[in-house]
């Protein structure tokens, strides 16, 4: 292809993804959304922290009892489907109320009292019951003092909010049986935290914390999907900050199962139908030509994006797998440890949304999965309501920029993982996907 001019336009009339102005202003489209966004000079220095009160102290015994989340309020959420414990994250199931405090959860998983596709969504619009094991395990529950207490609390903080009122039976095994799940870490603060601002975020855990929060996550998604038949797709997220989302400042993601793709996925999958190579072509090899690279594991490639409304991340798997419970353990960790870098350089005070993607199960086209991390650092307003022209404040290029140099100042000081390749330790081959090679499945 001929060199852009001044406009970024070749020769034969299209336009390239990303182009530079004479003044210095960076236009982009997104090469899978269409997305215009424009990165105008001299934004791009504004503070990336949103506004917060002035620190607190926290008194003894506080960094436990923070927020509903905390590890010393397990009775404050939904019933627990599982925790992990300890240093050797030991898997524990439906763990009895009376019981919850025996152990410290690392992370745990639990339904969401607020969904955003409740039970009820699934039983009206879909004829789906629960099955056999999930009516034991609420009979089970609610046989005890401790579980119908909490039950019959549960139940009057959704009856308030909702204005309806169900029986304690329907309240339980829509609490136990929902669709909709939240994995909690242990921490809200750091550990010896002395102000409440010292927050345990994605990047403050440990390379192996983050590993076990990833495929406890992975492991909650294949039940989800296994769990509920009428399901076409399993949303996974994460929202750090009120800015970004986040009801809580308290790490977790959230697995939402819903009964179709939606518009991105649907496009994409359309797209796919004409060209296998999608990803590889508009995204990898455009980074790769663009100097976008920021680091790469042996099984994962992490590039600034191009095309996105905040400044953004893309984490790409480069296993032949697609759905992110067919990935070896290995392949797994790969990608935690790129998530969990991009989360260190980004900081526990800037918002930012951690998004999953992936090919839905049943999906005729092969998909790689792939994390996008989002620095939710501006507000679009009238200018992009009016145009739909969005402006971000930081380009691809400077992003690689920012994130390269704190990456390399991070293993200076071992808070990631070993044996990532950071910039220009990239090669090209780090971004070859071959999420297109396994055979194609159902």
């Amino acid at each position: 292809m001929p060199p852009p001019d001044r406009l970024g336009v070749v020769s034969d009339g299209a336009r390239t993804p990303i182009r530079r102005m004479p003044d210095g202003t960076v236009k982009q489209v997104g090469p899978l959304t269409g997305t215009q966004v424009w990165t105008v000079p001299g934004r791009a220095n504004r503070p990336l922290e949103a506004p917060r009160d002035a620190p607190r102290p926290v008194a003894p015994g506080e960094a436990d009892r923070v927020c509903a989340f905390c590890a010393t309020r397990y009775l404050e959420t939904t019933p627990e489907k599982e925790r992990l414990v300890g240093e050797d994250v030991e898997l524990h199931r439906h763990v009895p109320p009376g019981d919850l405090f025996d152990t410290v959860a690392e992370f745990r998983r639990f339904g969401n009292l607020f969904e955003i596709v409740s039970a009820e969504y699934w039983r009206e619009n879909h004829g789906f019951r629960q099955p056999s094991a999930i009516v034991e395990w609420a009979q089970e529950y609610l046989s005890t003092a401790e579980g119908r207490t909490h039950i019959e609390t549960l139940a009057a903080i959704r009856a308030q909010a909702t204005g309806e009122e169900v029986s304690l039976e329907e309240a339980a095994l829509d609490l136990l049986g929902g669709s909709h799940d939240v994995i909690v870490a242990r921490r809200h603060l750091v550990d010896d935290a002395r102000y409440d601002d010292q927050l345990a975020s994605a990047g403050t855990l440990s390379p192996d914390e983050h590993a076990a929060y990833t495929a406890f996550t992975v492991r909650a998604l294949a039940e989800i999907q296994a769990a509920q038949p009428n399901a076409a797709y399993v949303a996974v997220f994460q929202n750090w900050l009120r800015p970004a989302g986040a009801s809580f400042e308290h790490l977790h993601k959230q697995l939402v199962a819903i009964d179709e793709h939606g518009p991105q996925v649907d496009h994409e999958l359309r797209l796919l139908s004409h060209d296998r190579d999608l990803y590889q072509r508009e995204l990898a090899d455009l980074a790769v030509s663009e100097r976008l690279l920021v680091a790469a594991t042996d099984g994962a490639v992490a590039f600034a994006g191009i095309g996105h409304r905040y400044p953004a991340f893309e984490v790409f798997s480069t296993s032949e797998a697609n759905l992110p419970q067919e990935h070896s353990a290995a392949g797994i960790r790969a990608v935690s440890d790129l998530v969990h870098a991009l989360h260190a350089v980004s900081g526990p005070l800037v918002p930012t949304n951690e998004e999953w993607h992936y090919r839905p199960p049943g999906a005729p086209w092969p998909m790689p999965w792939r994390v996008v991390l989002k620095w939710r650092i501006s507000n679009p307003a009238g200018f992009e309501g009016g145009t739909k022209i969005y402006v971000n404040t930081i380009d691809p290029w400077e992003l690689r920029r920012r994130a390269v140099a704190e990456l390399q100042a991070l293993r200076t000081d071992g808070r990631i993982a070993p044996g990532i390749r950071i910039g220009d330790e990239c090669v090209a081959s780090d971004a070859t996907l071959r999420y297109a090679d396994a055979p194609e499945r159902a």
